[in-house]
C-alpha cells in the first residue's frame, strides 16, 4: 500500500524596486514605495496571551488551522487544530460541528458521523471517546476527519469540498478554513469525525 503524506508550508517573496534618474538630468523626488507583500508568520507563543504574531485573533477567541493528513488507496484522513488565541480559558467537550462548502461557497451535502464506523477501522484518534478539554491561552486541541474517495454510482455526481466550516462548541462563532487539499468525497456522501483532543505541550 502506498501512503502519501502532506504538510502545509508557508512562504512569501518580498520585492523591492529602485528608481534611477537619467544621466545628466535632475531626478524628480522618488515616489514613496508601496509596502511589499509579506510572508505570513506562524503564531509565536509569548508570556502574555493574545500578543502572538500572525493574523488577528477571530471574534470567538480561537483560530482554526489545518495540520496534516494521509491518503491511501482512496482512504483520506485530515487533521485540524483549534488554538486559543484569546486571553481567557476556552472549554470544549465532545465533537465539533462540521460542514463543508465547495469552490463556489455552496453547501456540500454530506452526512457527518461521530467516529469512523462504516468508513474504516483502526483510527484511534477518530474512534476515541470524547473527553472535556479546557484550553489555556496559547494551548490547542485537535480533531480528525476521515472519508473515502469512492465513486460507486456513475449517475451520482461526485462531491468535492474545498472549505471546512467548524463550530467548536454549541453557539460559538463558526470558523471557515479553505483547505490545502480538497475533501473529495466521491459520491459516498459520508464524513467521519473524531472528538476534541488536547495537544500535549
Amino acid at each position: 500500500m502506498i501512503v502519501k503524506r502532506w504538510v502545509r508550508g508557508m512562504g512569501g517573496v518580498v520585492v523591492a524596486g529602485v528608481l534611477a534618474g537619467a544621466a545628466g538630468c535632475e531626478a524628480p523626488p522618488a515616489p514613496r514605495a508601496a509596502p511589499g507583500p509579506t510572508a505570513p508568520t506562524k503564531p509565536v507563543r509569548t508570556a502574555q496571551p493574545g500578543t502572538e504574531t500572525g493574523p488577528a485573533c477571530p471574534e470567538g477567541g480561537v483560530r482554526l488551522l489545518e495540520t496534516d493528513g494521509n491518503a491511501a488507496m482512496g482512504l483520506r484522513v485530515a487533521g485540524f487544530q483549534l488554538v486559543n488565541c484569546g486571553a481567557q480559558p476556552y472549554a470544549l467537550e465532545g465533537y465539533p460541528q462540521v460542514s463543508l462548502r465547495d469552490d463556489r461557497n455552496a453547501p456540500v451535502e454530506v452526512t457527518v458521523e461521530h467516529g469512523a464506523e462504516g468508513i474504516t477501522t483502526g483510527v484511534p484518534h477518530i474512534e476515541a471517546a470524547p473527553q472535556p478539554v479546557t484550553l489555556a491561552p496559547g494551548q490547542a486541541a485537535s480533531f480528525w476527519m476521515v472519508w473515502r474517495n469512492l465513486v460507486t454510482d456513475g449517475t451520482v455526481t461526485a462531491a468535492t469540498a474545498s472549505v471546512v466550516e467548524v463550530e467548536p462548541r454549541p453557539g460559538a462563532p463558526r470558523l471557515s478554513l479553505r483547505t490545502a487539499h480538497p475533501v473529495d468525497l466521491g459520491n459516498t456522501g459520508k464524513l467521519g469525525i473524531g472528538p476534541w483532543t488536547a495537544i500535549a505541550r
